[in-house]
């Protein structure tokens, strides 16, 4: 991770891995929605848009961060300082990535369903500090993401051209395998690539089902 930093690259964005276990539905969600999750950071921060990193594996000079008053401005949130961080210092020209396999950190994901889940409520009360250009461009994937699938259900279940959606739904997954299927195989994450869409589709409803939680009540506790 250090051998990324220049004189102007100040802030390095990893990749922050999770344990394999076998035969575990939500283990593989958990790690595809990490892969997922990456992809995109690693992506908009190449593109000159960086939004984010992981606290399981990002680094910062120290002058950059008492530059920024360290995290002063991210205390009234239960989580997600470390992320937010990046958010309001990270951009274009000192922001690099490193996807090294030396450099993967490798963390215990959660084993039940309901601690993910509040997990990922708490995520996304961070998600909602975000910049304002990055929280519509993150919303925008979700919503695309969200409505394919939904699109895509009704129609084949009333039969409505159903072989205009097979082929749309073809051609996604193909472009899916080539995108994400080579950032698996760079991530070590191979094993999930022959899973994809079942956890894409369970991923996008899971991701919706969290939303509806925090709308109807915000989480209070760690």
């Amino acid at each position: 991770m250090t051998s990324q930093f220049t004189e102007d690259k100040t802030i390095i964005l990893g990749y922050g891995a999770y344990q394999k276990t076998k035969y575990s539905l939500l283990n593989k969600l958990i790690r595809f929605e990490t892969l997922l999750t990456a992809v995109q950071y690693f992506s908009y921060t190449k593109a000159g848009i960086p939004y984010m990193g992981v606290g399981r594996n990002l680094a910062y000079t120290n002058d950059i961060f008492k530059k920024a008053n360290g995290f002063s401005n991210h205390t009234h949130i239960q989580s997600g300082d470390d992320d937010l961080l990046i958010n309001q210092i990270a951009n274009k020209k000192n922001t690099a990535i490193c996807f090294s396999k030396k450099s993967f950190t490798l963390s215990k994901p959660k084993k039940t369903l309901n601690t993910w889940f509040k997990q990922k409520r708490r995520h996304l009360t961070t998600a909602n500090n975000y910049k304002p250009i990055h929280q519509f461009l993150l919303g925008l994937f979700y919503l695309s993401q969200f409505l394919f699938w939904l699109l895509a259900i009704i129609l084949l279940a009333f039969s409505f051209k159903w072989q205009l959606v097979t082929i749309l739904l073809i051609i996604r997954l193909i472009t899916q395998y080539i995108i994400l299927g080579n950032s698996a195989k760079k991530l070590c994450e191979k094993d999930l690539i022959i899973f994809f869409p079942i956890l894409d589709l369970v991923l996008v409803f899971s991701q919706f089902g969290v939303y509806l939680s925090n709308l109807i009540s915000k989480p209070t506790s760690w």
